[in-house]
């Protein structure tokens, strides 16, 4: 069994790998390299993309006693399909264990195979960094193992000890007393609740469910005996439309489990489906056909309501969620696809459209003279469709963006994809001033003081995506709007601009000087800008990152690009960005002393460092340090807002102010 020696509590290991043979026949073995996956994690097979993860792989020493017999063979249960974190297509291993079965022709069974292997382990929220374990089989006595302490000799290769005594000193108790903050844990569900609540409002507006609530209280109050029944009944009818949503957001999340609703989010196949049942959805809330369940569904239902009681009540918003079918199914499709990356997030998102959905019905069921409040159903019921019909039409963009980014078709660049959401929108506010019509509409006599209000915001939101093409010169790209987080590709995904080279000078000094994340000059070799921040006197930000690592671009894409941000890294601090998953080999193999391990790459030279000195090897891990290598404020992980990052930096900016020239004299 491959087990890591003792390791902090910041160091995670999730996969341990155990080692079998067995004959064949005389000349040939199959050696079985099997891991053993904790629950939730999981490793990639073999054939992986290039810009995708880090796949398994192994490397056999070269010996005259044996030759491979074709590629490994994989045996396990694995899921294929777009991975949400690096939106490419990948086939992983979800359940323990994954056996990886090499066979061998042997010319001499006393000689032992070894070899290594290097996967890298992901969940739901993060990514390790790739990992390699040596490994050695014994053939003679079908047994094999990972390769235990290496014995530091010259032979085994040139044994390193990255361990910097005052970072060690610092890093638990850091020179400022700043830093730390608290993450904010199910603030995703209340934004995922919120959606679903503004979807059903919206359903409210619309023509197939705002008449139902006149019948709905009709249909209570001749039921009801008395006061006390009309209360009960209503209150009744508002749990129950809650029950019905909500165990739809429950079937889904059962039928399909919340990992197949987390791929089916980034599948390329399943987007381009959305994509087309968006359109689809569109073109119907225009009022060019209509999507309806079969009528015999709700007449059934129907029958079942007029019997009633608590079944006939039931059964009174069973029939309202068929009837109304045809404007409410796009909204819950909408909101259902969004959330669907949570275990609870359909639950979630039904949960609070139905809680919109049912408390003006229960309340005008049980106070039927607030009906009078209400406005008539008439021609403005259609223009809530028209315009959620627009915005079905650009959302339906943005599952074809997902699409084309994860499989490399170049379609629809930030260009494109913002030239097309500024024409929707500005049809939109033609369409609000009356310019535009769709079949259902009448023509519109004057402008009411609603429908110009919301032109007028439509208009501004034109002009705010169309501001989405100005150049920020900073980062030499487009600069991405804030609303447009999440929904839009990244800026840097364009077709016509292209960034500057760093400055020469500086480059000649330290190779590694390079561009980074937003035209951000970066080092990526941690003595090097070590050695740079010396020279100019600045704190350094030490960024321990990876080509493969999600939240590190959320990070990049979405924090660092604000003005603030941007300016501190960029003129305040000298930012070095150690990738633990560059796989360019070391001019020569490496031995950890403290973890004794081989380090045969870049990646696996930085992924020590931060092993050995921040007992951490997850990824993104920033610190703030001096240039005399002292930690200045606690270090941040993955967080999400950009005024908690901004307080970051400002924090370990203030403490080498207020400490320089003293750090040194300590």
């Amino acid at each position: 069994m491959a087990n890591a020696p003792d390791a902090p509590s910041g160091i995670e290991h999730p996969v341990k790998w155990r080692f079998e043979s067995k004959k064949i026949n005389d000349t040939e073995y199959d050696l079985h390299l099997i891991a053993d996956i904790d629950k939730g994690w999981t490793i990639y097979a073999q054939d992986v993309e290039p810009n995708g993860p880090v796949p398994t792989s192994f490397l056999f020493e070269k010996s005259g006693g044996y030759t491979l017999v074709g590629p490994a063979k994989e045996e396990g249960k694995k899921k294929s399909g777009i991975d949400p974190f690096f939106k490419t297509q990948v086939s992983k291993f979800i359940e323990s264990p994954a056996i990886f079965i090499q066979r061998v022709k042997v010319s001499d069974p006393s000689r032992p195979i070894v070899g290594n292997l290097e996967f890298m382990a992901c969940n739901d929220v993060r990514c390790l960094a790739p990992e390699t374990i040596d490994f050695s089989f014994n053939l003679s006595t079908g047994t094999g193992a990972a390769a235990g302490p290496l014995i530091v000799d010259s032979g085994n290769g040139k044994v390193i000890d990255q361990t910097v005594p005052t970072i060690r000193e610092t890093y638990k108790t850091p020179v400022g007393n700043c830093g730390e903050e608290a993450v904010a844990r199910g603030q995703n569900l209340v934004w995922t609740f919120l959606l679903g609540f503004i979807g059903g409002l919206l359903a409210l507006l619309t023509p197939c469910v705002f008449p139902m609530i006149p019948l709905t209280v009709s249909f209570f109050t001749k039921s009801s005996k008395d006061r006390k029944s009309g209360l009960r009944n209503a209150l009744l009818y508002g749990l129950s439309i809650i029950t019905i949503y909500v165990a739809i957001g429950l079937l889904i999340t059962a039928v399909f489990g919340a990992t197949a609703l987390n791929e089916l989010s980034t599948n390329w196949i399943a987007n381009t489906l959305f994509f087309l049942i968006f359109l689809a959805f569109a073109f119907s809330f225009f009022g060019y056909y209509e999507i309806t369940l079969p009528s015999s569904w709700s007449t059934k239902s129907d029958a079942m309501a007029e019997k009633g009681g608590f079944l006939g009540t039931f059964f009174m918003a069973f029939t309202l969620a068929l009837v109304s079918f045809s404007c409410t199914g796009p909204i819950i499709g909408s909101a259902i696809v969004q959330s669907a990356t949570s275990t609870m997030g359909p639950f979630t998102v039904m949960l609070g459209f139905s809680t919109a959905l049912a408390i003006p019905f229960a309340l005008f069921a049980a106070f039927p003279a607030w009906l009078q409040s209400l406005p008539r159903s008439g021609s403005w019921m259609n223009s809530v469709k028209v315009v959620l019909g627009f915005l079905e039409l650009a959302l339906a963009l943005k599952f074809l963006s997902v699409a084309d980014m994860t499989m490399h078709w170049n379609i629809l660049p930030y260009e494109v994809f913002m030239g097309l959401w500024v024409l929707i929108f500005g049809a939109m506010t033609a369409y609000l001033f009356g310019l535009i019509r769709f079949p259902h509409d009448s023509p519109m006599k004057k402008l009411s003081p609603v429908r110009g209000t919301l032109a007028g915001l439509s208009l501004v939101l034109t002009v705010y995506l169309a501001s989405g093409f100005m150049v920020d010169n900073k980062t030499e790209s487009y600069a991405s709007l804030s609303l447009m987080s999440g929904l839009a590709p990244p800026a840097h995904y364009n077709l016509l601009l292209k960034q500057s080279d760093v400055d020469p000078a500086i480059k000649a000094r330290y190779p590694s000087f390079s561009k980074c994340a937003n035209n951000l000059d970066c080092f990526k070799d941690y003595y090097e800008g070590m050695a740079y921040a010396k020279e100019v006197n600045r704190p350094v930000l030490l960024d321990f990152t990876g080509y493969g690592c999600v939240n590190c671009r959320k990070t990049e894409e979405h924090i660092w690009v604000e003005t603030d941000v941007w300016n501190k890294l960029a003129k305040d601090f000298v930012l070095i960005s150690l990738y633990v998953d560059d796989r360019k080999p070391l001019p020569e193999t490496l031995i950890s002393k403290l973890q004794n391990t081989k380090i045969r790459n870049v990646g696996n030279k930085w992924a020590d460092f931060q092993i050995v000195n921040f007992e951490q090897n997850s990824q993104p891990l920033y610190v703030m340090m001096s240039p005399d290598e002292r930690v200045l404020a606690a270090p941040r992980g993955y967080q999400e807002g950009v005024e908690g990052y901004v307080n970051f930096l400002k924090c370990g900016e203030n403490t080498f102010q207020n400490t320089s020239g003293k750090l040194g004299m300590e």
